[in-house]
């Protein structure tokens, strides 16, 4: 009856390690979340300068030619 009752308690220990820190994964999960969306943002924000520059190159090379 011990062995059964030590098998019970070492079942459930095994459930309680196997389910745990679901919080902290959660939170994990979603700093990595945030993380990529500020990258994906910086990454827009550069493409959008560089065409801004390459625009503006664009129209000096168009009022050199002009003169």
């Amino acid at each position: 009856m011990k062995k059964l009752v030590l098998m019970a308690v070492a079942i459930v220990a095994v459930s309680f390690a196997s389910c745990g820190n679901k919080a902290a994964e959660k939170e994990k999960a979603t700093a990595d979340s945030i993380r990529v969306a500020d990258s994906i943002a910086a990454v827009e924000a550069a493409a959008a300068e560089a065409a801004a520059a390459a625009d503006t190159a664009t129209a000096d090379t168009a009022a050199v030619s002009a003169e």
